[in-house]
């Protein structure tokens, strides 16, 4: 009968285990999901918004979503899907819609943009500075379609204070949408001189196949990068939180780091 009663001893300790595992499921509270940071940003600025994101996701132990494109065509979703938190536009031309429009509730500086024509690395058909070579017909030519990306609406402003707008989007070879398609252009050897934000020029990816020609100043002056707080922001508190870091030093050490600050 020795093995009967340990039988029976071993039984209740096995229940007993059963109901302590059982209670313990019971007591545990469902894990809350992160909170979720939603940012529209300028292809541009990508680099310096992705390396402040993971900052802050770490700090503030939240998620980020970032949706990247034209500044024009971001600012098209933010009207239509009527959700998110920050728009960072190549332009502060675009958060002064958003202000003027209740968009945008709080805005921060955080850097600066400059336009610049850009040939292929080593100019090897000697172009020169002069913005009355992209209406030549004997060079390729690509621009940015002036209702899609900042830099197209950049480079129309600065073509028609020339007064060749026009005559250089006739003679463009191909119209792009965005800034990262201008500089394809010139790595593809699609293009022989193109308009693009003088950033881009500065990244790993493009410095080796891309040369600037700086354009003047009475044509291509600096532009504002301007964060703005949306008015159909979920998580306000964080969403300052990161506007606070891109505004401060560390921030715009991160815009220098990329050619957004100190715009030659």
């Amino acid at each position: 009968m020795e093995w009967i009663r340990h039988r029976w001893i071993r039984i209740p300790l096995i229940l007993l285990m059963a109901v302590f595992v059982f209670t313990g499921g019971c007591g545990q509270t469902k894990k809350q999901p992160k909170k979720e940071l939603l940012i529209y940003c300028g292809i541009t600025m990508i680099k310096p918004m992705t390396d402040i994101a993971e900052i802050i996701e770490e700090q503030e132990n939240c998620k980020i979503i970032i949706i990247k494109g034209g500044s024009g065509n971001l600012l098209k979703s933010i009207k239509t899907n009527k959700v998110g938190d920050l728009y960072l536009p190549g332009s502060d031309f675009y958060i002064k819609t958003c202000l003027r429009e209740g968009l945008v509730t709080e805005t921060v500086h955080v850097g600066h943009n400059k336009a610049a024509m850009m040939v292929q690395k080593g100019n090897p058909k000697g172009i020169t500075a002069d913005l009355n070579n992209l209406a030549s017909k004997e060079y390729y030519v690509v621009i940015c379609n002036p209702n899609s990306g900042s830099i197209g609406r950049e480079t129309k402003k600065i073509l028609d204070k020339k007064g060749i707008f026009q005559k250089v989007q006739d003679n463009a070879r191909d119209i792009t949408t965005d800034s990262k398609d201008l500089s394809l252009a010139l790595i593809n050897k699609q293009a022989d001189i193109v308009i693009n934000w003088y950033a881009t020029s500065t990244w790993p990816a493009n410095e080796p196949y891309v040369e600037v020609l700086p354009i003047d100043e009475k044509y291509a002056a600096k532009k504002k990068l301007v964060i703005g707080l949306l008015k159909t922001a979920e998580h306000p508190e964080i969403a300052r939180k990161f506007m606070e870091y891109a505004a401060s030093g560390k921030g715009h050490e991160l815009f220098r780091k990329y050619g957004l600050y100190d715009v030659k």
